[in-house]
Order: structure tokens, then sequence, then C-alpha cells
């Protein structure tokens, strides 16, 4: 029991220690590009040694990569959460796709720099974890896709709809919107941004008026 106990905590530190290195790194490489930004800057940043960057992860490619997948990753988690929640909740798939917009834009509210890095990682072709970066946008494109494809199974969207390529478009909708927000309509509040949204959604999507 104590063993377990001591493996736990020694988990919970190094996972703690992981999360100040994606912050440190995301951090640096808005600030000043992926090329510019050294391991020693890093390190220095998440107020660690250079080793324990070693320890942690490879290299530098080797973190900017799977902090792709952490961040990711915890949108998608957001954007089920909230589509499950809607469900269970009893709302429509337009509702369920309604909550998971905002989802997005909480997520962007919270981590702005990652999103950035994100959308200007997407339209590289020469890195390293181009595939990596592949297969994590499909994950969180396909929380999507399910809702819709559920929508057109139930009767509640038309059949016509092209799944995949509508959940990408609602994705990039909330990316490319939520960014413009941050850079350029900074003075808008989240509610705002997501009421525009939103009457997007549904007149388009729905088919309402």
């Amino acid at each position: 029991m104590e063993s377990s106990s001591a493996a736990s905590g020694g988990s919970t530190r190094r996972e703690a220690t992981r999360q100040k290195l994606y912050e440190a790194a995301v951090t640096l490489i808005a600030e000043q590009g992926f090329s510019a930004t050294t391991v020693d800057e890093i390190a220095e940043r998440a107020g660690v040694a250079k080793g324990t960057v070693y320890y942690n992860f490879a290299s530098k490619s080797v973190l900017f990569e799977e902090l792709l997948r952490h961040g990711v990753g915890l949108l998608t988690a957001s954007l089920r959460e909230a589509a499950e929640r809607t469900a269970r909740e009893g709302g429509s798939k337009v509702d369920a796709l309604d909550a998971m917009i905002r989802a997005g834009l909480v997520f962007i509210d919270r981590y702005p720099a990652f999103t950035q890095l994100y959308v200007a990682e997407l339209w590289r072709t020469n890195r390293a974890w181009q595939s990596t970066l592949m297969v994590v946008r499909q994950q969180a494109v396909a929380v999507v896709e399910d809702v819709l494809r559920e929508g057109v199974a139930g009767g509640e969207f038309n059949d016509e709809i092209d799944v995949p390529l509508t959940a990408a478009a609602l994705v990039g909708m909330v990316l490319v919107a939520a960014l413009d927000w941050k850079a350029f309509q900074p003075e808008r509040s989240l509610d705002d941004v997501h009421s525009a949204l939103s009457r997007l959604l549904q007149g388009r999507v729905s088919g309402r008026r």
C-alpha cells in the first residue's frame, strides 16, 4: 500500500512537472517561434533544471509533439463532455453542437497561445509531428461528426449534410472566430462571441430562422 502511494505520488509530481514544461514551451514558442526557442529557455521559464526537460522528453521536438497531443486532447475532452452533458439534460443535437461551440470558446479563452500554435502548425507540412497533429485533429473533429450523424439518423438534420466536411467547418469556425476575437476584438465577451456563432449554427446547420 505504501509502495502504491509512493508510486502514485511520483506520478503526480511528474505530471505536474510536465504541465509546467508544457506551459513554458507553449508561451515561449508563441512569443518567438519553435526554432528560436531553446531547451535552456524552456527549463528556465518552467523553473526546472535543463536535465529535467530531457528526463521527461527526449528532445524539444518530442516535447512539442506531446504538447500538441496534450492540448488537443484537452479540447477533445471538453467537446465530448459538452455533448454528453447536453444529452443527459435531454437537449437536441443542435443544442449539443451549440454547447460544443461554447466549450471550444472557453478552451480557447483559457489557452489562447496554444490555440494560436495549433492553428499555425495545421498549415505546415514539413514538421516531424505532422502525422501526430493530423491524428489528434481528427479525434476532435470526430466528436462533432458523431453528433451530426446522430442528428441525421434521428431526422433532426438533413440527410444530405456532408458530415465530415460540416464537422471540420464547425471546428474551424470556432478556432478562426475565436482567434479573431482575441487578436482584433478583445473587448467582446465570451457570451457575445458565442451568441454570434450560435446564430450561425441555428440558421445554417439546423435550418431554423
